[in-house]
């Protein structure tokens, strides 16, 4: 253990870190929001605490937020540092309340991509929610003994789940010696058709917040016969509940994965969840519904024949969208300008409006495209 001394001066180097940090990367919203005079108000517990919130932020001054939650009461015992990040993040001003709420009606009504454009009937659409069991620390602050816990739990529930008519399936683990381990070329076709998580271990940021520690061990999927109805499970959350499939109808993709989440979390204890943000994430980013929806999108004009993705960021921001790549997250566009678009917002909007946002900016970005 550590004496008091040498912690002092490690806090004294970090807090330095942190300053260079914030001159050189003003994108990190952890320097931008750091304070020194509140760091020094905490007891030494809670320093420690902080220290493993803001690791990532500290190791990766390319971090955009900078810090991954650990507990499910971060979000309150650290708000005089994560509420601001947090705001920034999510375009939220001071003094405007922020107070979660959700609403899956609009799974009951037409949303359709086909009443756009009949060519929209067939494109590859997804959504998923991220959830954590509040019985279980964040994935960050697990140890091998919790992953392997929590996977046992929720494989008790899955067997429930797999004599369902319509969500039944099969668990696939990629913990070492588990009953249902799949084998590596299983687990690279998984990967290769989108449906599992890539290896976490190459992720700096994961690594610095401990997110990815203890790899493979309690990680898995489970896949619905149909393969329309997917659980991650040991990712960045405790479980990323989705739903895909090919076609038009976003009221039906909701609505499949409403169901599904129902029905799963009947059968597992209960779910993370704040008043103010929602449902409780480790990273900031996607508190609240925790919510991801998207579809593949042909952009070749707006793409430049898929070089340039520039034109298509700029025009989707002003319909509260994102473009990604075909193969997300800092990939180019596919064959034909193929892109991945998504709403940004998950924090302050419904799942609903989530749904009525992707629509509404399809059609958008879609008029855009064909404009000659």
């Amino acid at each position: 253990m550590n004496s008091p001394s040498e912690n002092t001066h490690n806090g004294e180097g970090k807090m330095a870190r942190i300053r260079a940090i914030r001159s050189a990367h003003p994108g990190n919203l952890m320097a931008r929001y750091f304070s020194e005079d509140y760091f020094n108000s905490l007891d030494e517990s809670k320093r420690g605490r902080l220290w493993r919130i803001i690791a990532t932020g500290i190791e990766n001054p390319d971090s955009q937020m900078g810090a991954y939650a650990q507990n499910s009461r971060d979000y309150e015992d650290f708000e005089p540092l994560l509420g601001p990040m947090i705001r920034d993040y999510h375009n939220i001003p001071t003094g405007h309340e922020i107070g979660q709420k959700h609403d899956w009606s609009a799974t009951a009504s037409r949303c359709d991509l086909a009443d756009i454009d009949p060519a929209l009937n067939g494109v590859s659409m997804r959504v998923r929610v991220g959830r954590n069991l509040a019985a279980f620390p964040l994935p960050g602050a697990m140890t091998k003994a919790h992953r392997l816990e929590l996977e046992a739990l929720v494989i008790e529930a899955f067997t429930t789940l797999k004599a369902d008519t319509q969500f039944g399936g099969d668990y696939h683990s990629l913990t070492p010696g588990s009953p249902h381990a799949i084998d590596a070329d299983a687990y690279r076709r998984r990967v290769a058709a989108h449906q599992m998580f890539k290896d976490m271990g190459g992720d700096r940021y994961l690594a610095a917040a401990g997110i990815s520690s203890d790899w493979p061990f309690g990680r898995g999927m489970y896949a619905s016969n149909a393969e329309d109805f997917i659980v991650w499970v040991g990712e960045e959350d405790h479980l990323r509940i989705m739903a895909m499939r090919q076609g038009g109808d976003l009221a039906a993709l909701f609505g499949r994965l409403h169901d599904g989440l129902e029905k799963f979390a009947r059968l597992i204890p209960a779910f993370a969840h704040s008043s103010r943000y929602g449902y409780v994430t480790s990273c900031p980013t996607n508190l609240g519904t925790a919510m991801r929806a998207s579809l593949h999108l042909p952009l070749p004009r707006l793409t430049e024949g898929g070089r340039n993705l520039e034109r298509a960021k700029k025009a989707a921001q002003d319909f509260g969208l994102s473009v990604r790549g075909a193969g997300g997250e800092h990939s180019d566009a596919g064959h034909g300008g193929l892109v991945d678009i998504s709403p940004s917002a998950r924090l302050g909007v419904t799942e609903s409006g989530i749904m009525q946002r992707l629509y509404e900016g399809t059609a958008a970005l879609w008029s855009l495209e064909k404009e000659r």
